[in-house]
């Protein structure tokens, strides 16, 4: 299917120990309720992908692919613009403005002149600043959004298309992260970030609470529950979602949890390996942009160490691999850089015989993988994946 790399495969040794609640379903059911109530709302495709499954030797492969979500291009889209929303309500309560302000008051302006008073920040590699400027715009709030030096033109350009302020610092992204938190502090800022650390979870939580929504449609999609899924690393919120949901939905009998991450920013990988949230440092120079992050989320974490079966680390020339395996496909499907890390993992581990062994990846597998975004930086599809 796609050519041989070198990959890190590590057996979580925590797997299936007891740990805490990080997302309650309370919060989930508020946050499903909100969102499938927004104009454009509808269930992205789940797609089979019947020629990868012969490939790897496997039962079925299916891909939930997030690139046309709310026409923001990624799966974040979930996660930013609620908490975005949900952290308005509570500022405007606080402020003793509304007490309780609706998401359909918010959208239509009827708290307009409290909220342009508001501004909400973060750091991001593109598609979580992408969510909270919609957000942003669609409730009625001031944005700026922080991005480190790396993050592509088109990628910046997408995010002021929605009315941010775009502010670019030196470094990575857990300096912009830094950076955001900053100005935060000095400016009386409110800071929607989609990575959690010590005093700072609750905005997080929320933006994990949308995250599921594309794991429950997933799961009513299938007609027979995954015994594997493979889902892409980065802070590790959305691998956290996903598995918690995955839970929600299957119980005992839910499948095994392998998160897949740059060999070049595997935090959570090494995390595992360290038996505790541990930073990976230097210039974190993936292709997979999205994922390029050192500092695991507090929250993702406390959910992946007992939760996830195995990690992975991949290289970026299987993720271009993946890039082009599925857009050759009949039909095409599109996945940007980060989208394909879980892809690249499964094909990489299905042709080891040891890793496919230890993965329990066999004939009757059923692999669920998460598209999380289209061609977000549509230049840099284009030079990845040459047409023809």
């Amino acid at each position: 299917m796609i050519p041989r790399h070198p990959f890190q495969l590590l057996l979580n040794r925590r797997f299936g120990t007891p740990g805490t609640v990080i997302l309650p379903d309370g919060g989930y059911r508020r946050a499903r309720e909100a969102i499938t109530a927004w104009p454009g709302y509808a269930p992205t495709p789940l797609l089979p992908l019947p020629e990868v499954a012969r490939g790897a030797r496997l039962g079925a492969v299916h891909w939930k692919d997030e690139g046309a979500r709310f026409g923001l291009g990624s799966f974040k889209a979930l996660g930013g613009a609620y908490a975005v929303m949900r952290l308005l309500q509570a500022e405007l309560a606080r402020r003793d403005q509304a007490r309780a302000a609706t998401p359909e008051e918010l959208a239509a302006g009827a708290h307009a002149e409290a909220t342009r008073a508001i501004t909400v920040t973060c750091a991001t590699d593109g598609n979580h600043g992408r969510s909270v400027a919609w957000g942003a715009e669609r409730f009625g709030c001031r944005c700026v959004i922080f991005v480190h030096e790396g993050v592509s033109q088109a990628r910046r350009d997408a995010i002021a298309r929605y009315g941010a302020e775009i502010r670019v610092v030196p470094g990575t992204y857990d300096d912009a992260v830094r950076a955001a938190q900053r100005a935060a502090e000095a400016e009386g800022w409110l800071v929607v970030s989609d990575t959690s650390y010590p005093g700072y979870t609750e905005v997080p939580r929320d933006v994990m609470q949308g995250y599921r929504l594309m794991a429950e449609e997933a799961a009513e999609a299938l007609e027979k529950p995954p015994t594997h899924v493979f889902v892409q690393g980065g802070v590790g919120g959305v691998a956290a979602a996903v598995s918690v949901q995955m839970r929600a939905c299957y119980g005992a009998a839910a499948p095994r949890l392998v998160v897949v991450e740059p060999e070049k920013a595997a935090c959570l990988l090494a995390s595992a390996e360290a038996g505790q949230p541990t930073a990976v440092t230097g210039a974190l120079d993936t292709l997979m942009a999205g994922l390029a992050c050192g500092e695991p989320s507090l929250l993702a974490w406390q959910e992946l160490e007992r939760a996830a079966f195995a990690f992975m680390a991949v290289p970026d020339d299987a993720a271009v691999a993946c890039m082009r395996l599925l857009a050759r496909r009949a039909p095409p499907v599109v996945a940007g850089e980060s989208a394909v890390a879980g892809l690249a993992g499964l094909l990489l581990a299905a042709q080891e015989p040891f890793a496919r062994a230890a993965l329990g990846l066999d004939a009757e597998s059923r692999v669920l993988l998460f598209g999380t975004e289209g061609a977000t930086d549509p230049d840099s599809y284009a030079r990845l994946v040459p047409p023809g």
